[in-house]
């Protein structure tokens, strides 16, 4: 009987091996098939987010605001949707780029494709900006070597980036690894929620609260859950992001017309 034991002993170290082995690969197959997005729920303070990551060196990040053939909004996610598919596109990932102005276009610096379609706005408290006045407000921007930053608007003033793309949006949520120091810890201003930030050059984190949050406790999941010295607001209320075929956030009913929308396509034969 011991003998019986050893050698089924020894039949099942391989086999377990092998199982290890068959689930790096599938781990690695799934990878693969993300194209650069990886898209997650995370708990912080007891709240969900859905948390996307954007893998700079697999993945083309992109800005788009305006149909280029008619020159018409986007306006909401599905219509960039459909657009895609129309010129062999998929879908992989969306979300609102940013604070804009009542005649739905970005209300500071917006660049796609190298071309800066808004300049950098750097009013101080204009309480017809609503947040985006919450001082300091930032940019977030792709440099033309592919590597993401996020500056506060009066550092980004001082240097003379020619980014690939750029939103200008506000409040920043973190600056240089701390809470930005208008927000209350306490606040009962609570809503849906949405940030980005570049914890690494090739690596852009977005997040959006699946449920009302307020400033100081959205800014906390990006400083010390997702580790980002400095982080940007994007939106409240409205705000969506689409991943897995999902869309997260804000109740449908609650969105309103987008002006510029990030996104992640692939060519749709792609595998």
């Amino acid at each position: 009987m011991h003998r019986i034991r050893t050698a089924l002993h020894h039949v099942a170290l391989p086999l377990k091996r092998l199982g290890l082995l068959g689930a790096l690969l599938l781990l690695s197959a799934c990878a693969r098939a993300t194209h650069g997005v990886s898209s997650h729920d995370v708990v912080f303070d007891n709240t969900h987010f859905r948390v996307v990551t954007i893998d700079l060196a697999k993945a083309d990040l992109s800005l788009h605001w305006r149909d280029p053939a008619s020159g018409k909004p986007f306006a909401n996610i599905h219509a960039l949707q459909v657009w895609g598919s129309r010129h062999g596109q998929r879908l992989l990932f969306a979300a609102n780029a940013g604070i804009y102005d009542a005649h739905g276009e970005p209300l500071g610096l917006y660049v796609e494709n190298g071309k800066a379609l808004k300049p950098l706005n750097t009013a101080h408290g204009d309480p017809s900006a609503g947040n985006f006045s919450l001082l300091p407000n930032g940019v977030f921007a792709i440099d033309a070597s592919g590597h993401a930053s996020i500056h506060t608007t009066r550092a980004f003033a001082k240097t003379d980036a020619k980014p690939r793309l750029a939103t200008q949006s506000g409040p920043m949520l973190v600056i240089d690894g701390k809470i930005n120091p208008e927000f209350v810890a306490g606040s009962d201003s609570v809503k849906w929620r949405s940030g980005v930030c570049a914890p690494a050059p090739d690596r852009v984190v977005f997040a959006v609260s699946t449920g009302p949050v307020n400033f100081h406790a959205f800014a906390s999941l990006f400083r010390d859950k997702l580790g980002c010295r400095d982080a940007l607001y994007l939106d409240g209320t409205l705000s969506q992001i689409y991943a897995n075929g999902n869309y997260y956030g804000a109740p449908a009913f609650m969105v309103k017309p987008y002006a510029g929308m990030f996104a992640v396509f692939v060519p749709a034969d792609g595998k």
